[in-house]
């Protein structure tokens, strides 16, 4: 229980009751005691689960429970309506009718807004990856033209057929380079939450940075657990690994160490981390720096939402973001996730 907080309880598991699960779930000084509805199968009590929240199979329980200083009605139902002010407690208020339609639209225009400023931030990071795109393109495609010309005169078909394989390989290593690209730029979807492989997804978010940072002088160094699982969002679990990577590498100034680790605890706690020897965090930086728009880098190389987006993806997957800095040794970040056995096989991507 969270001392002095709100304490809420949801009458209505539709889009509606899933909707404001999701924003309350953000809130701090907010406790969601319970969530129900009469379909089993609405999706709001799906997601309850996976956040932990307790699914009430009876409504009138969830209504006259102690804590309950708020009920919130989005089910539509004057008769729940009724029901309600007959069960509650005296001192519990009611939200219901067209106040908990306006909230529910605010809810859902929240969650709009925050994909967007997750698509700008994905998008403004492209930007930067330019001229590591170029580079990575541009070897292949040299190699491509050199062989193609050496075919033009070359007689012996051993040497063609060798030569041939060369190119085969150069184009699949650009078509790869596409491939990645293309795939961490797209515009998220309605997708729902699957297994994913930490390590998988913090290799393949390494893949990602280094167009957009230089790895040359930098030692990456990879600690892996096994069976690092979570039940999360493939897509914004990259942008999330993405994010701190890039942040990292452009936290070591001349040489330094990266590191990747992924952890069970004892109690089945799944975390992720990434560490640097950079420069480290100022003092007074380190509380805002999971602002929106608030960034500590030079004007063109920071969009401030980095960071505030990683925040808005783990809280929703109900984990937690530690962080450690010291000046001019280096800043750890560790992700702690709630633990979940996989129920289908983990995500590729």
């Amino acid at each position: 229980m969270i001392p002095n907080a709100t304490s809420i309880a949801i009458i209505g598991a539709g889009k509606g009751g899933a909707a404001l699960l999701d924003l309350l779930h953000q809130i701090p000084d907010v406790e969601i005691v319970g969530i129900t509805d009469k379909d089993p199968t609405a999706p709001g009590l799906q997601r309850a689960r996976d956040l932990q929240v307790l699914v009430e199979p009876q409504a009138a329980d969830l209504i006259r429970n102690d804590r309950v200083t708020l009920i919130m009605d989005v089910t539509g139902d004057p008769a729940m309506t009724r029901r309600i002010q007959t069960l509650k407690r005296p001192a519990a208020e009611v939200l219901s009718g067209a106040a908990a339609r306006l909230l529910w639209k605010l809810a859902q225009h929240q969650s709009k807004l925050e994909a967007e400023l997750f698509q700008a931030d994905k998008l403004a990071g492209l930007g930067s990856f330019a001229a590591g795109i170029a580079h990575d393109i541009n070897n292949p495609l040299q190699l491509i033209l050199g062989l193609a010309e050496n075919l033009e005169d070359e007689q012996d078909l051993a040497v063609v057929h060798e030569q041939a394989r060369d190119i085969t390989e150069a184009v699949k290593r650009t078509s790869a380079i596409c491939r990645d690209l293309t795939r961490y730029a797209r515009r998220k979807g309605a997708v729902e939450d699957v297994m994913v492989n930490l390590n998988t997804k913090l290799d393949e978010a390494l893949r990602i940075a280094r167009y957009a940072v230089t790895l040359q002088d930098v030692t990456v160094m990879k600690r892996y657990a096994d069976e690092a699982v979570v039940k999360g969002n493939p897509d914004e679990l990259l942008h999330v690994f993405v994010n701190l990577i890039t942040n990292a590498v452009q936290a070591i100034q001349v040489r330094g160490t990266l590191t990747l680790e992924t952890r069970i605890g004892p109690d089945g706690t799944v975390s992720a981390s990434v560490s640097d020897t950079g420069c480290g965090i100022p003092k007074d930086a380190f509380s805002r720096i999971f602002e929106p728009l608030y960034t500590t880098k030079p004007p063109g190389k920071g969009t401030g939402l980095g960071l505030y987006n990683v925040m808005s993806v783990i809280s929703k997957m109900d984990g937690h973001i530690c962080v450690e800095s010291d000046v001019g040794v280096g800043t750890t970040f560790r992700i702690e996730f709630p633990h979940m056995q996989p129920t289908t096989s983990c995500a590729p991507r």
